[in-house]
């Protein structure tokens, strides 16, 4: 007799449910649904083969400038948060296409800070949250 196949992991009915964010240092697990790399700077001591990415999105990753502004004052989070989302206002097209994943299925932020609260993918998250909300006609 075969092995049964595994059940396929429950989707969120909502596609803002949808969108989630962890260090790609933890195991790739088939819930991670698209897996998303979301810094500027690949992940030191992560093979390339397999850190099972389904897309590198460095150009919604913050700058070079603002990722180094933010390493030397990690006490400015507020100022973080408001630098990095005008970025991400420079680039509508990219979150707006990022965002569009989520009624596909799970996406999942990849980052490697060791911050998991504090760190440009719970920002991006936020936004691209904001942004489906924004397509369905919520303020």
């Amino acid at each position: 007799m075969p092995d049964p196949v595994p059940p396929r992991p429950a989707v969120p009915d909502d596609p803002v449910d949808r969108i989630r964010v962890k260090r790609i240092y933890r195991a790739a697990r088939v819930s991670d649904g698209r897996r998303v790399l979301v810094d500027r700077l690949w992940p030191r001591g992560v093979a390339r083969d397999r850190a099972r990415l389904d897309s590198w999105a460095r150009d919604l990753a913050p700058s070079d400038a603002l990722r180094r502004w933010y390493h030397a004052e990690p006490d400015h989070w507020e100022e973080f948060v408001t630098r990095y989302r005008a970025e991400l206002a420079a680039r509508p097209e990219l979150v707006r296409a990022l965002a569009a994943l989520a009624s596909e299925g799970v996406v999942t932020l990849l980052f490697a800070s060791k911050e998991e609260e504090r760190n440009n993918a719970t920002v991006l998250r936020d936004c691209l949250r904001e942004e489906i909300a924004r397509g369905r006609g919520a303020a």
